[in-house]
């Protein structure tokens, strides 16, 4: 199995993020998509420890679940990767090459960019294009990761009763889904730039998007849990028990103003560093869209506050908003869960590339 495989159709989007295991599957619904079944479903504490699967058992028990719960009857999945696992490189290749012959020949030379034994990584890759300055070499997008990162995803699967079937790489996938947030773009065009901010449990990404086209990605330990620990801290309750809380409500009267309010400007200040270092690349100094996703996209008036710091738009990601549902998916928790479903909606979206 490789890491880009060629599309199959009917794939049921499986996220399995630090917290829990999210599934979606979607289907044509005329030119636009309709969500047919979802599911999300809390993993157990440390089953998975930043984005590495540690207890194969309970991430498959708990797929499981979410299969059961989302009623879907699709054992085919598309599953990913974070983008930390993954080398990815762009390399040239000669124009005109047939599959099997650009196969043999990245075969050849993938020994050049790639730090393992070959033996040891699944390999895949995929044309982007003519070469900008060389119209007799075509440039080839080279992802690898080590074999040990997809096989616990494909065991874990299994014993949730699925079979994977693609291997995506994260930023790939968010590539994928940032053309349903397009619209949230007042002045949408081809050529906007979208800065997706995916602000999950333990990690926070940045994916650009150009033109339908990822141009930078980049990852670091930020999430949602300082939050949690921090609750903990404050007000000396247990993880489990601040988590809830959290999510629920109950937490003392100066929890807004003392707790919460901080860790938005944190976060602003996380999205604000994020899109420094996207400007020092040298490839663009400014963004049209930033599009906020993942668990802490949810934290109310986030949207605002980091819109006002940074004075770029600023929109919560809902890949779905466009989309129309099937009667046993509940809107209001498709609602509440969309910012943290853009992996799992851009894995869906591979049944129909």
């Amino acid at each position: 199995m490789g890491l880009l495989n060629s599309n199959k159709p009917n794939l049921l989007g499986l996220d399995i993020s630090s917290t829990s295991v999210k599934l979606l599957e979607l289907v044509r619904d005329g030119d636009k998509y309709r969500v047919q079944s979802l599911a999300v479903e809390p993993l157990p504490d440390n089953a998975v420890v930043d984005k590495n699967i540690q207890d194969i058992e309970a991430v498959g028990e708990t797929i499981q679940k979410a299969v059961k719960r989302s009623g879907t009857k699709l054992k085919n999945a598309a599953v990913a990767v974070a983008g930390s696992a993954v080398i990815t490189k762009v390399i040239p290749m000669p124009a005109g090459l047939n599959d099997a012959e650009l196969e043999a020949q990245i075969e050849m030379e993938a020994d050049q960019y790639i730090p393992y034994p070959l033996e040891e990584i699944n390999l895949d890759f995929e044309i982007i294009g003519e070469s900008e300055h060389n119209p007799d070499t075509v440039d080839v997008l080279l992802a690898a990761s080590r074999s040990e990162n997809i096989e616990l995803r494909s065991a874990a699967l299994a014993i949730g009763g699925l079979t994977a079937k693609i291997v995506d790489v994260e930023a790939y996938t968010i590539e994928n889904s940032a053309k349903l947030i397009a619209h949230q773009i007042e002045d949408n065009s081809d050529d906007n730039i979208i800065a997706l901010v995916d602000i999950g449990a333990t990690m926070t990404s940045l994916n650009v998007v150009e033109n339908n086209r990822l141009i930078y990605t980049r990852e670091q330990s930020f999430g949602g849990k300082q939050l949690t620990e921090e609750i903990m801290r404050r007000y000396g309750l247990a993880y489990d028990e601040a988590g809830r809380l959290k999510k629920d409500g109950g937490l003392p009267d100066n929890y807004i103003q003392e707790v919460l309010e901080p860790f938005k400007e944190t976060i602003a200040q996380q999205v604000s560093r994020f899109l420094q270092f996207f400007y020092t690349s040298g490839q663009h100094n400014s963004v049209d869209l930033i599009a906020l996703a993942g668990g802490c996209a949810s934290i109310p008036g986030i949207d605002e506050l980091v819109e006002s710091q940074l004075d770029t738009p600023t929109v919560i990601a809902n890949p779905f908003a466009e989309m129309s549902l099937a009667s046993k998916v509940n809107a209001q928790s498709l609602s509440n869960d969309a910012p943290s479903l853009m992996i799992a909606c851009g894995l869906a979206m591979r049944s129909f590339d």
